[in-house]
Formats: structure tokens, sequence, C-alpha cells
């Protein structure tokens, strides 16, 4: 007989943490260690692909995708860096 572990969802979803990275574009500064950038969001998305679609994801109202570190161990959190778009202007 065949046995199901009890926590597959483990294996579908990672956590995402979204890092504010506008001010090394505002202040022309080199990256900063990721402990130091505010927070702007948390949240879990599924793991599929997440490489090729995290450019398209819309993680917070007003900002675009810049860069992410993927985890060295599974089941950590992933970091996503995004700019605030009216930096564009």
């Amino acid at each position: 007989m065949a046995l199901i572990l009890p926590d597959l969802w483990k294996f579908n979803i990672v956590k995402l943490v979204i890092l504010d990275v506008s001010d090394d574009y505002r202040y022309w500064q080199s990256p900063l260690p990721i402990d130091w950038y505010p927070v702007l969001r948390e949240t879990w998305v599924t793991s599929g692909d997440l490489d090729q679609r995290l450019a398209d994801l819309n993680l917070v109202d007003g900002y675009l995708y810049d860069w992410h570190l993927t985890p060295d161990q599974e089941g950590d959190p992933w970091y996503v860096g995004v700019v605030d778009r009216g930096l564009l202007r």
C-alpha cells in the first residue's frame, strides 16, 4: 500500500518576501544586505516555473519586479526586489 505524506502542500508553494529596493536606484547606491531592505509584503505562491513567472506577477501595486534570490535550502523563502514605478518618470 502506498503512503501519502500528510503535508504535500509544502512541495507546491513557496514563501515570497517582497523587498523595496527603490533606494538603490534613487540614490545610485550599491546593493545592501537583504536584511536592510524594508519588507513590503510576505505572500505564498505556487512554485511551478516561479523563476519565469516572477516578472509577470503583480506582487505589490505601484512596484515593478527587479530581481529575485532563490533559497539555498528547500523551505526557505524567496526574496524578491521590487522598485517603485514612480522612479521611471
